[in-house]
């Protein structure tokens, strides 16, 4: 019984302190996801990403059929000493790991790549947020990109429009 009165009252002061927190604050949204895609920054560093990208591919393509070339070798000579054949098996290994620390390296570096470009480009996006957020008297900006907590949004507080003029983006 005493639970369930201190549940009712912390439910209460709930209530009325969210009721007074909704006047004293003012609640704004924008997707941050597209306003990431609209900056000529990020698509820059898209460019460059999937350039990278690309380059690594290359890579692994040459290695994967260097590879299948020492295979189809291995196999068109059945005939071949022990010695030759354990160092043939010994490449084949090899190159096999290679290939395994080369994906490995690659992933790593292709993410530390993307981080390492996108840092500044969001620091940017979320200082403009916050110069609108503070111009025009905002104390909560939220997120309300696909996959974001945003259950409902008003038509009438999305900044979106404020923050690309703010950053001279159409």
């Amino acid at each position: 019984m005493k639970k369930t009165i201190i549940t009712l009252a912390f439910a209460i002061a709930t209530l009325f302190g969210a009721g007074s927190l909704n006047a004293q604050n003012k609640f704004a949204y924008i997707d941050f996801q597209e306003l990431m895609q609209s900056m000529p920054e990020y698509k820059k560093a898209n460019t460059y990403m999937e350039a990278y990208g690309d380059t690594l591919q290359g890579i692994m393509v040459k290695m994967e059929e260097e590879y299948q070339k020492k295979i189809n070798d291995y196999q068109k000579n059945p005939n071949m000493s022990e010695a030759i054949r354990n160092l043939k098996e010994k490449e084949i290994r090899d190159l096999q790991s290679r290939i395994q620390d080369f994906q490995e390296t690659a992933q790593t570096d292709a993410r530390k790549k993307q981080e390492e470009l996108l840092k500044p480009i969001i620091e940017k996006a979320k200082n403009a947020i916050a110069s609108v957020a503070k111009e025009n008297g905002y104390t909560y900006v939220f997120d309300s990109s696909p996959g974001s907590n945003i259950l409902y949004k008003p038509d009438g507080d999305n900044i979106m429009a404020a923050v690309k003029k703010k950053m001279g983006i159409q």
